[in-house]
């Protein structure tokens, strides 16, 4: 029989190494994977971490390793705030779709109008649509105490049909000749989340994101709220003791959370996406939870993170169209990641014990 004994202390220098023997393992399992593909595993890798940053291209795909990591960065720092305090919110791609549309739709409902105020209030109302839709399950836990985790995630699938009722309905470029999709703010000057230096891929979004990384640092490490958050994931009990109120950390943590992926989502609708389509979402909510543990729940470990899964972005579509392989293989090499860091995770606080039941 095997068996899980959790180890008195576990290593430090384990713990703080498990992403790194994570990616290396990933790389061999995922080497593996191509080669039963039928391709060269060794190029395989290449292409995907090598060719991005040092190929051929590499001036242009540089700038879009930021532009695939400001949402990414954004989203996971607010969603390790929460997974920090054991408040556990799955449904960051439902709050980024919401902070989408309800900046689109200001964007929308003006145009042609240019006014400087215009961006400015898009943030806010992309914000406070994350927010909102981050208090539904943060309400529904608080009061009746049902599973954050569920009712964030069904939420998801309830913003994906809104975004799809808005592409084909409300939001619907009149002059798109009937296809679905609103008007391209990328068209739009005072809507345009434009780059602030051509060719660097650096826009408000990415800029966001590191002031995001910073705020959380010291929300976390230098603030009273941060140690009680702290203190409420490792020892419940003595957080209450503590005076932490359970309900207020519930709906500050859900809701930060939510903002975080609400801002994503704006600043990814009036930039590199530039409109509002059925298909706007491509799943920055999800892959930010594995940015999230991958940085150790750490601000500085999140910008490293994510900008190792945008480089997996990109190179896992430059491997798409190099070598043709499935985008299936891409995703569940990405997926690899994560189970080689939860898998890591558990060796490093527990030892395997071989044995017969009782003995």
């Amino acid at each position: 029989m095997i068996t899980l004994v959790r180890r008195p202390t576990p290593s430090k220098l384990w713990t703080y190494a498990t992403p790194i023997v994570a990616v290396i393992a990933t790389m061999i399992a995922g080497g593996i994977l191509f080669a039963v593909l039928g391709k060269h595993p060794v190029e395989a890798i290449r292409v995907i971490f090598w060719d991005p940053l040092f190929g051929a291209n590499a001036g242009y795909f540089r700038g879009q390793l930021l532009v695939k990591a400001g949402p990414l960065i954004l989203i996971a720092a607010g969603l390790a705030i929460g997974f920090r305090a054991g408040i556990w919110n799955i449904g960051a791609e439902g709050q980024y779709i919401m902070g989408a549309l309800f900046s689109a739709w200001l964007a929308l409902k003006i145009y042609p109008a240019e006014s400087h105020w215009l961006f400015p209030t898009m943030i806010v109302l992309g914000a406070l649509g994350g927010l909102l839709w981050a208090l539904i399950p943060a309400l529904l836990k608080v009061l009746f105490g049902t599973s954050e985790i569920l009712v964030s995630l069904m939420l998801v699938y309830v913003a994906e049909n809104l975004l799809a009722y808005m592409s084909f309905g409300p939001l619907k470029n009149p002059e798109g000749y009937g296809f679905p999709g609103s008007r391209n703010l990328q068209d739009y000057p005072s809507a345009y989340n434009a780059e602030l230096f051509a060719g660097t891929g650096i826009h408000w979004g990415v800029v966001t994101a590191l002031v995001a990384v910073i705020a959380t640092y010291i929300l976390m490490h230098r603030h009273i709220t941060g140690f009680r958050i702290r203190v409420a994931g490792e020892a419940p009990r003595a957080a209450r003791f503590a005076g932490v109120i359970p309900a207020r950390l519930v709906i500050f943590c859900l809701g930060l959370g939510g903002a975080f992926a609400g801002l994503a989502g704006m600043f990814e609708v009036s930039g590199p996406a530039g409109q509002v389509t059925d298909s706007f979402n491509v799943g920055y909510g999800f892959t930010a939870i594995i940015v999230a543990f991958l940085g150790r729940l750490h601000p500085i470990g999140i910008l490293l993170a994510g900008l190792l899964m945008a480089l997996t972005y990109i190179g896992g579509d430059m491997a798409q169209l190099v070598l043709g392989l499935p985008s299936a293989a891409i995703q569940v090499f990405q997926g690899m990641l994560l189970f080689f860091l939860l898998a890591f995770d558990v060796l490093t606080n527990f030892r395997i014990r071989f044995g017969r039941a009782g003995a």
